[in-house]
C-alpha cells in the first residue's frame, strides 16, 4: 500500500510536510499534539500551548511501530524510539540515551474506526521508518540488506564479569525488537563452541552474526567461517560487536569510527547497538598469522609480544573486577619489568608496490599471502629490518583501540589496508612507560617524544623472537610461543559500523 501523500492527511499538510496529523499524548490521554513528518525529522507541537515546538532528529531514530491501544484505550498507538546524544549528570561528554515517544490516534468510536486508526498507525511508523534512513559516505545500510530472516546472537555469558546475558536481557533484546530486527540467542557453553556453530551453521538463515562479549568470541567467529568449505562466501557475512567483555577494543573502536566522544560501559553498549540495528555494512581488513608450526589464523585486531602481551594474559586471574584487571596488571608488570631478545622485520606501507615474493603457502588457498616467504626463508629484500636487539614490546594494531579506554592507534580505520606498528626498545624507565600508557587512554602517546618508542605503517611484518620463555597473543588470545608473521589483507571482511 502507497504512503498517504501529505496533501490527503485528515489535519492538512504543513509546507514541505510528507505527513501531518493530530495525535494525543499517549501518557495523558488529554493533550492534544500535532504531528509534522519531513525528510529529516519530526516535530510535534502541542497544541493550545505557547511553547516552540519540538524537533526530533530521525537519524536518531532507530524505529517506530504502532499496535492497539492498551486496555480500554480507544483508537491505535504510534511509538517512536529515539537514541539522542544527551550530557549526563557527572558524564565526561554526551552519550545516546534512549526516548519512547507514545502517541494515540483515534478516528472515531466503533470497531471500524479502531482497524482504521491502527491502519493510519501503521503508515506513520512505516513512513518514520522510511525517512529515519542516515546519509552515509560508503558501505550499505544494513536496513538495505536486511532480509527478514533475522540475527544470530552469540553471547559468551562468561565473558567479562558475567554479564553479558544480564546486558542482553536488559539492552540489545529491547534494541533489536524496537528496530524490527528478528534475532536468535546462541549461549556458548565453551571455548571455540562459537568457532564450530559458525563453521557447520547454514549461513543462508541469517542476514548478520553479532557477538556480545569480549574480542575473543569475535576470534573464533571469524576463524570459524574462515574454517568453511566456502569461506570466501562466508567471510561476506556482516558482523557486528557489542561490548560484553573486559577489553571490548572492536567495540571501542566502531564507536571512535563515529567520532562522537568516548565512552564506556552501558553507555558504549548502546552505542554500538545503535550503530548494530542503524549502521552501515562496510568492509573490515583481516590480518594472515602464520605460527612456526605452521598453524594459520585471521586476525581483526592485534598481534602482541612483550609488555602488552604479558599484561593481557597475566591479568586473567583478576577476570573478575572487569576492565580493572588491565590497570592492576599493568601496575604488576611494572614493578617487575621483563625485557625480550628478538628479531623484527617489516615491509612499510609505502614499499609494497615492489614486493612479490609469490604466493605463499599453496596448499592454502584462503587470501594468498603474496607479500610473505616462509618463516624458514629470508624476508624480501624490499622489507625493513630492525637489528637484533632487545625490546619491551611489539604491538600490531589493526583497530584503533586496544582495549576499551587505550586508544593506541588513533589514525587507524577498519578498512585502511594498514598495520599499525608500535614497538619500545630496552632502556626505557618505567615512569616514561606509565606516561605512554596514560597518554594512550587519549591517543596522545605519539606526543610524548619518547625515544624508545617506534610506530611505522606496515603492510607485512616478521617477529622473532629469541628470549627462550614469553608471551604472544593474537586478538588478546594466547597463541604458541616462537616465530610469527602477518600480512593484511584489506576490506576481506564486512563489519556493522559507522
Amino acid at each position: 500500500m502507497e504512503e498517504p501523500d501529505a496533501t490527503r492527511q485528515r489535519n492538512g499538510p504543513a509546507a514541505g510536510a510528507r505527513m501531518h496529523g493530530l495525535f494525543t499524548d499517549a501518557d495523558t490521554g488529554r493533550l492534544a499534539v500535532a504531528l509534522t513528518l519531513s525528510d529529516s525529522r519530526l516535530t510535534v507541537q502541542r497544541t493550545g500551548c505557547a511553547s516552540p515546538p519540538e524537533h526530533l532528529d530521525l537519524r536518531d531514530c532507530l524505529g517506530s511501530r504502532a499496535h492497539r491501544g492498551e486496555r480500554e484505550e480507544r483508537g491505535a498507538r504510534l511509538c517512536v524510539y529515539l537514541y539522542a546524544h544527551r550530557r549526563r549528570w557527572m558524564a565526561s561528554g554526551p552519550a545516546r540515551q534512549r526516548d519512547e515517544r507514545r502517541f494515540r490516534l483515534a478516528l472515531g468510536t466503533d470497531e471500524g474506526d479502531e482497524d482504521a486508526s491502527l491502519r493510519e498507525a501503521e503508515r506513520w511508523a512505516r513512513a518514520i521508518n522510511t525517512a529515519r534512513r542516515p546519509e552515509r559516505k560508503h558501505g550499505v545500510l544494513f536496513s538495505e540488506i536486511r532480509r527478514p530472516r533475522g540475527v544470530m546472537v552469540l553471547v559468551n555469558p562468561q565473558s567479562g564479569r558475567g554479564q553479558a546475558v544480564a546486558l542482553y536481557n536488559g539492552h540489545i533484546q529491547r534494541m533489536l525488537t524496537e528496530a524490527d530486527i528478528p534475532h536468535e540467542l546462541f549461549i556458548t557453553e565453551r571455548q571455540n563452541h562459537a568457532r564450530d556453530l559458525v563453521r557447520s551453521a547454514d549461513l543462508t538463515q541469517w542476514d548478520a552474526l553479532v557477538i556480545l562479549s569480549g574480542d575473543g568470541l569475535l576470534f573464533e567467529v571469524v576463524n570459524g567461517l574462515m574454517d568453511r568449505q566456502d569461506w570466501e562466501r562466508a567471510i561476506q557475512t556482516p558482523l557486528g560487536i557489542l561490548p560484553g567483555g573486559s577489553g571490548n577494543a572492536l567495540a571501542a573502536s566502531v564507536h571512535h569510527y563515529t567520532r562522537a566522544p568516548p565512552v564506556c560501559g552501558e553507555d558504549l553498549l548502546t552505542s554500538c547497538g545503535f550503530l548494530l540495528c542503524k549502521g552501515v555494512v562496510s568492509k573490515l581488513d583481516l590480518i594472515s598469522i602464520h605460527l612456526s608450526s605452521g598453524a594459520r589464523l585471521f586476525s581483526f585486531l592485534s598481534l602482541a609480544w612483550g609488555f602488552v602481551a604479558d599484561v593481557d594474559i597475566e591479568s586473567e586471574q583478576f577476570r573478575q573486577i572487569g576492565a580493572l584487571r588491565f590497570i592492576l596488571g599493568t601496575l604488576l608488570r611494572l614493578a617487575s619489568l621483563r625485557v625480550y631478545q628478538g628479531k623484527l622485520a617489516f615491509l612499510p606501507a609505502e614499499n609494497e608496490c615492489g614486493s612479490d615474493p609469490g604466493s605463499f603457502s599453496p596448499a592454502d588457498s584462503r587470501l594468498p599471502d603474496h607479500l610473505l616467504a616462509p618463516l624458514e626463508q629470508p624476508v624480501p629484500q624490499d622489507w625493513t629490518l630492525v637489528e637484533e636487539r632487545e625490546f619491551v614490546l611489539v604491538l600490531a594494531m589493526f583497530q584503533s583501540h586496544l582495549s576499551e579506554d587505550l586508544l593506541a592507534a588513533p589514525a587507524a580505520r577498519a578498512d585502511d589496508g594498514l598495520i599499525h606498528l608500535f614497538y619500545v626498545t630496552e632502556g626505557i624507565s618505567r615512569t616514561m612507560l606509565l606516561r605512554l600508557f596514560r597518554a594512550m587512554q587519549s591517543g596522545t602517546h605519539l606526543d610524548c617524544g619518547c625515544a624508545h618508542l617506534v610506530y611505522r605503517r606496515v603492510r607485512a611484518l616478521r617477529l622473532e623472537p629469541l628470549s627462550a620463555a614469553g608471551i604472544v597473543t593474537v586478538d588478546g588470545e594466547r597463541v604458541e610461543y616462537g616465530p610469527v608473521q602477518a600480512q593484511v589483507h584489506r576490506g576481506a571482511a564486512r563489519l556493522i559500523s559507522a
